[in-house]
């Protein structure tokens, strides 16, 4: 069964947003590779509406290999309130069914499906048992707002560590699990 594996970035204080405007100072080539590792074993990505739609607006402008694998990759994007979903290699999974769509996703044969940003979908998977290892890139550094991982109460949801790294700028990759 293939896993569905997410990476964000993620402050101390648990701010997930926009965090293309906060990691610079943070970020190393070590954790580009760490990245660049996650995209490697996927051939499949998984996103919610908001990052769709920012990535949609943005990568088919794009040149150069990340372009080519962000544009070239299967995609399948969860919302409850689009109607269509028209970049390249694009399906739009309903909000009402994801879960079942989801869970067969899984059972096709093929490499991780991979998530970035998505947030509320990433919670959510964690939550019903779909989301198989959560990566946070752990920055050293307190935002004090903007939009947190887990920003919809719920019950507690135990996690095992499997994997950690820790980078010379203070940044901690943590792996998790469901426990």
């Amino acid at each position: 069964m293939r896993k569905i594996v997410s990476g964000l970035f993620i402050s101390l204080d648990g701010v997930i947003q926009d965090a293309d405007e906060w990691i610079g100072p943070w970020f190393t080539p070590q954790m580009g590779q760490s990245v660049g590792s996650m995209i490697a074993a996927q051939d499949t990505m998984l996103l919610g509406r908001v990052t769709y739609q920012d990535f949609a607006a943005f990568w088919p402008q794009q040149t150069g290999d990340m372009a080519e694998t962000m544009n070239g990759t299967l995609k399948y994007v969860v919302s409850g309130t689009l109607d269509s979903a028209d970049w390249r290699n694009t399906t739009l999974v309903h909000a009402a069914d994801a879960y079942r769509q989801i869970a067969e996703l899984k059972q096709r044969p093929g490499k991780n499906i991979g998530m970035t940003g998505s947030a509320t979908l990433v919670a959510s998977l964690l939550r019903e048992g779909l989301l198989d290892e959560l990566h946070l890139f752990v920055f050293p550094v307190v935002l004090g707002s903007g939009k947190r991982l887990f920003a919809t109460p719920g019950e507690k949801l135990p996690l095992t560590l499997v994997a950690s790294e820790t980078y010379d700028t203070g940044v901690v990759e943590l792996t998790y699990a469901r426990a």
